[in-house]
């Protein structure tokens, strides 16, 4: 046997066994029986031995197409029961997600719930980690990332942009003041979040001025909880993301520092490796990401 297997032959084959004639295979195949007889002839030619004997009156097996019979007819169903098991996955998200996002994370945990309570036949494995993981390579489904885009063969879904600010706890600022310019930040003690590029050096803009300042951290972390736990206890002045802090700013537990500047705005994407024949269980968790992840897109 040589050359590239026609499994189209083996079906056909063996709908005919199990149809008992060429005709009915044909009919209920939808091919004419022309088509069906010749499969029939190119498969006995293929293995090189007569499959069927063919008479007026009915089919046979000769041994050689018995011994084939039992030995395709179960992997043909088999093929037929998982074809229907990933149709049924069309309709309804079900089977495992795996979804890759950045460290700190913790605000997605109210979206992931959401989405398992919604879809009861669905799972989800999500590992938590800066590292640039290779999507297809590690079989993630979704992969969420903040910053500029290298992947230019994956599907990217904005998600908005992330924002940032400068927050300090009402206890340091009682014991050392606050900053009333970006430059005085470099007599502060600070905590610094270590993802990024240059830990160390905060950007800041304003009315299209931009300035740089290097800080003096206490605490450099790649943790935002950490970091965050750290400005409420007054270690020093943090530039947190807007989600990780807004409610403690509306609830004076942390107060926003130097109004007028800001970090530049992360845009943040939602990334998966096609478009076609795309699972629902990506669909649904993609569009949910979308519905409540609230970042700003000016």
């Amino acid at each position: 046997m040589s050359g590239t297997t026609d499994f189209n032959q083996f079906l056909i084959f063996v709908r005919v066994i199990q149809a008992g004639s060429l005709s009915e295979a044909a009919r209920r195949l939808n091919l004419p029986k022309s088509t069906v007889s010749r499969k029939i002839s190119e498969l006995e030619e293929r293995v090189g031995e007569r499959l069927i004997q063919r008479t007026t009156r009915k089919l046979s097996l000769t041994e050689a197409g018995r011994v084939l019979f039992e030995r395709v007819s179960p992997a043909m169903s088999d093929i037929e029961e998982a074809e229907s098991a990933v149709a049924g996955m069309r309709g309804t998200p079900r089977g495992l997600l795996r979804v890759s996002a950045p460290m700190s994370s913790s605000t997605l945990g109210p979206i992931v719930a959401e989405y398992l309570v919604r879809h009861p036949d669905a799972a989800v494995e999500m590992v938590c980690s800066d590292r640039r993981v290779d999507l297809v390579e590690e079989r993630f489904d979704v992969v969420i990332r903040a910053g500029a885009l290298v992947d230019s063969s994956l599907v990217a879904r904005n998600l908005g942009k992330a924002k940032s600010m400068l927050v300090v706890a009402p206890e340091y600022s009682r014991h050392h003041g606050v900053p009333k310019t970006p430059a005085e930040l470099a007599s502060h003690a600070c905590v610094a979040f270590s993802g990024g590029v240059a830990p160390h050096v905060w950007p800041l803009e304003s009315r299209g001025k931009r300035v740089e300042v290097r800080i003096r951290p206490r605490l450099t972390v790649n943790d935002m909880e950490i970091a965050r736990d750290a400005a409420l206890a007054g270690v020093g002045i943090a530039c947190l993301p807007e989600l990780f802090c807004a409610d403690d700013v509306r609830a004076k537990r942390l107060l926003h520092l130097l109004v007028d500047w800001s970090f530049p705005e992360i845009p943040v994407h939602a990334l998966y490796p096609t478009r076609r024949h795309l699972s629902p269980k990506v669909v649904a968790f993609v569009d949910l990401l979308a519905q409540r992840i609230q970042l700003g897109n000016n």
